[in-house]
């Protein structure tokens, strides 16, 4: 089952202990379909993640196209971050996507605070990646 990012949000909400929060991101990680081994490649790979993490993006048609995005890790808790960017971002407009900072939701659900350096890292490699393949599609 998909959620949406005010799901993901309330759910973070009742969930006081971070012991809770974090058995919930893994099992959002869980939920994430992975990627065939083919799509595990260089190019889709994101460095700057301590773990192994892969994002595939697929814009539809047009100047402002709506994109799509799908990404795995090798790593449980990663996964679960990787699930919560891509809701975040997936489905929606590139301009749109430039201008969304997906670590304001992760500061609004008190995950930043809570991430070590080298997930912090990590999750602010997939977010520029993203924001990257978006801005690169607007002026193709």
């Amino acid at each position: 089952m998909t959620q949406t990012l005010d799901q993901i949000i309330e759910d973070f909400s009742f969930l006081d202990d971070w012991e809770d929060r974090y058995r919930y991101v893994i099992e959002l990680g869980k939920a994430l379909p992975g990627l065939p081994e083919d799509e595990k490649i260089e190019d889709n790979r994101v460095h700057g993640c301590a773990s192994q993490v892969w994002l595939v993006s697929e814009p539809e048609a047009g100047d402002d196209p709506v994109m799509r995005f799908r990404g795995d890790s090798d790593a449980f808790i990663v996964r679960g971050l990787v699930s919560i960017v891509l809701t975040v971002y997936s489905g929606r407009k590139a301009s749109d996507i430039v201008k969304t900072d997906a670590i304001d939701t992760f500061r609004k659900i008190g995950l930043v605070d809570h991430l070590s350096a080298q997930r912090a890292n990590g999750l602010n490699a997939m977010v520029t990646k993203i924001r990257d393949t978006a801005a690169r599609r607007l002026s193709a």
